[in-house]
């Protein structure tokens, strides 16, 4: 059985939209597109590398994500890019609707229910399934309790507005800080693994005690 990972870039609102760039995801009038790029520091490329090139074997992605990675990454094709290589040549699954066949190298469309799929991939396969991005079919692995890891790189900005990482309906679940590190730019980069159910407990007195 796998592990699923979710990575993402996220404000500290907990906005992960559009990242990399204005035209990324601009749903609901986000003008905020791009903000993660003035905290890409040398931090944050080695960072990336580790979590990207040593730290996983499958990727699952949503249609949208999906769509901006096989635009760009069967493209660069320097032999010297390894993060390139890691990607264009690891297996890759898509929940989509929409998508009815996939030209990316090593593609394969998740068809039916997100959620229901995504168990039975995890079932199947070995090592570690990791997302990238693809806010919506994260929030449907939160609601199935399917996430095992979160490994998020947050940047010190406020946005106000945009897709969160969390949203309502998310299995309640306790988490454990395996990593933490701060970047030079002053982002943090923090891992959590999945610690069980919630604990309960009270700050209050109550009436004996008081």
């Amino acid at each position: 059985m796998s592990r699923l990972v979710v990575t993402a870039f996220v404000t500290l609102d907990g906005v992960m939209q559009a990242p990399g760039g204005p035209g990324e995801d601009t749903d609901a009038g986000f003008a905020h597109g791009g903000w993660q790029v003035p905290y890409a520091d040398e931090d944050f490329g080695e960072i990336m590398d580790e979590v990207l090139l040593h730290g996983a074997d499958q990727l699952l992605l949503g249609r949208r994500t999906y769509d901006i990675f096989a635009a760009h990454w069967p493209r660069v094709t320097d032999e010297n890019d390894p993060l390139a290589a890691k990607l264009n040549s690891m297996p890759k699954y898509v929940a989509s609707r929409t998508r009815d066949r996939l030209e990316w190298h090593d593609s394969h469309l998740l068809t039916g229910d997100a959620g229901e799929s995504v168990a039975r991939l995890k079932e199947r396969l070995d090592g570690v399934l990791m997302t990238q991005g693809s806010s919506d079919l994260i929030h449907t692995l939160q609601q199935h309790g399917l996430v095992d890891e979160y490994r998020l790189i947050v940047s010190p900005v406020l946005l106000g507005t945009g897709k969160r990482l969390f949203a309502e309906g998310a299995a309640p679940a306790a988490w454990h800080l395996t990593e933490s590190r701060a970047t030079g730019a002053g982002a943090l980069y923090c891992a959590y693994e999945r610690a069980g159910r919630p604990g309960y407990g009270s700050f209050a007195l109550d009436d004996e005690q008081a």
